[in-house]
Order: C-alpha cells, then sequence, then structure tokens
C-alpha cells in the first residue's frame, strides 16, 4: 500500500470512528442530565463555571416537579415525567446555590433540592 492509499485509508476510519466520539463528547461537556424523582434530583450537586454556557436538560422519573432560580437565571420551570425540559444556563458569579423543588410533590418535597457550586474558569 503507498503512502497516499494509507492516509486516504486512514482518514477514513478517522470520520467513520473517531470524529463521531469527539463531536459527542462536545455535546456531552455543553449539556447535563438531570432526573427529579420523588424526593431527590440525581445528581444532587453540580458544578457550572462561571461565564460557560450549560444546557441542563430536566426530566422526572416520577411526579412533576419544577426548578427555579433568578440568581442563576432559571426561569419557573415544571418537569413533567418521561420529557426533558431544557434550560440554558450561563451562570455569571461564583458561590454555592441551592433549589429547591418549586412545585409540591408529596411528603419529601421540603428536603428535595439540587446544589449548584459555581467556580471560575
Amino acid at each position: 500500500m503507498n503512502r497516499l492509499s494509507f492516509f486516504v485509508a486512514l482518514s477514513a476510519l478517522f470520520a467513520l470512528f473517531v470524529a463521531p466520539l469527539v463531536a459527542t463528547s462536545a455535546a456531552a461537556r455543553s449539556s447535563m442530565d438531570i432526573v427529579a424523582s420523588n424526593w431527590k434530583f440525581t445528581p444532587g450537586a453540580i458544578t457550572l463555571h462561571v461565564g460557560q454556557t450549560k444546557q441542563l436538560r430536566f426530566t422526572s422519573r416520577k411526579g412533576v416537579h419544577g426548578v427555579q432560580s433568578n440568581v442563576l437565571g432559571i426561569p419557573q420551570t415544571t418537569i413533567m415525567p418521561g420529557k426533558f425540559i431544557v434550560v440554558s444556563v450561563t451562570p455569571k458569579k461564583t458561590g454555592t446555590y441551592v433549589i429547591h423543588c418549586s412545585i409540591f410533590c408529596g411528603a419529601g418535597h421540603p428536603n428535595m433540592r439540587l446544589t449548584v457550586k459555581v467556580v471560575s474558569k
């Protein structure tokens, strides 16, 4: 096999196998799934970076829940079972913020919270 054929074959392999992985990892870095259930968020704590936009993809495993944070720019958002609701967040200052479920969801509702730690880049 001559060098040109080798590089053409290598380029084809890269396009088929490596490029999709790079694109997927870039998308994964810019979004994060958060699952609500009775009576917790999973994960229960996340870390975001100042000035970096992150797509938070909320869904519910069980029950109707909600989130809202004026400080983080999260509008009142209702989280329904089986559907993803995407909220774009670009934190402006460092700190630790606690978001409580904003829709009453039963006996464990007062303890249902998501902790958001915002750090500098």
